[in-house]
């Protein structure tokens, strides 16, 4: 169930008998020569998708803009600041806790984003916590899931990819966006064919330096619509697994 094709009486029929909701979250930003600029918001929303469809829960709109200053230098990119990105998921948070839901799961594309959303779970519940008067807050419970990170997604890139699989532009999201999108496979000469290594802790005129072609370690060569597919059961299943403990939370 997609909330953004719901009516208000659907979401309030759902919530008089579920308080969990799922909010994709990503980036819009660079991922090499052959990669889509919104991989890393196409796959947790296409995996949370699935899920709403196999378990009716319900699936916010997907965050496509994230952290993701260190890829500004290529064409494309559009980062928030680490401020803004923290105002918009409290407001988030605020809506959803607003209309009764408890439990909110933000499956989560992109590594970047994954200090910022800690900040701001953490000002959302300060804010909650330093209230003075009236009463007690509702219960919130606030999560975050990396698809990306999740024990069978792991387990298979490793396999299919080894090293190779590298840490931004990497061959099992390059798969996975090329599955969700089959008519937006790009293909592209890679030189090197594995890319450098390194950290991605700088300014984004520095970042291209490092790294010339945007990958970091991958050789997304090797990716498949057919990997792709088996990473999307995969991701599945990692993902509804991390949902069911998620709501178990008292």
């Amino acid at each position: 169930m997609r909330l953004q094709h719901a009516t208000w009486q659907e979401v309030e029929a759902y919530l008089q008998h579920k308080r969990g909701v799922i909010v994709p979250i990503g980036s819009t930003e660079q991922h090499g020569p052959t990669g889509l600029l919104g991989t890393d918001a196409i796959c947790p929303e296409v995996i949370a998708w699935e899920l709403g469809k196999r378990h009716e829960v319900l699936v916010a709109p997907t965050q496509n803009l994230g952290m993701a200053q260190h890829h500004l230098a290529f064409p494309g990119t559009i980062s928030l600041r680490p401020t803004t990105l923290i105002a918009v998921l409290r407001d988030t948070i605020e809506s959803l806790a607003g209309h009764g839901f408890r439990h909110i799961l933000f499956l989560n594309g992109h590594g970047g984003n994954i200090a910022t959303l800690s900040a701001a779970f953490a000002e959302v519940y300060a804010e909650r916590s330093m209230r003075r008067g009236g009463e007690p807050a509702a219960p919130l419970h606030l999560s975050t899931h990396n698809w990306f990170a999740g024990p069978r997604v792991r387990k298979l890139a490793e396999s299919l990819y080894g090293d190779a699989e590298g840490t931004h532009a990497t061959a099992s999201e390059i798969a996975l966006s090329w599955y969700a999108h089959p008519e937006s496979i790009k293909q592209a000469e890679l030189t090197p064919r594995v890319a450098p290594r390194g950290s991605a802790g700088c300014d984004a005129d520095e970042f291209r330096r490092r790294f010339p072609d945007g990958r970091m370690g991958s050789d997304p060569a090797l990716a498949s619509i057919e990997q792709g597919q088996q990473l999307f059961e995969a991701g599945v299943m990692d993902c509804w697994e991390a949902y069911r403990a998620f709501i178990d939370t008292v």
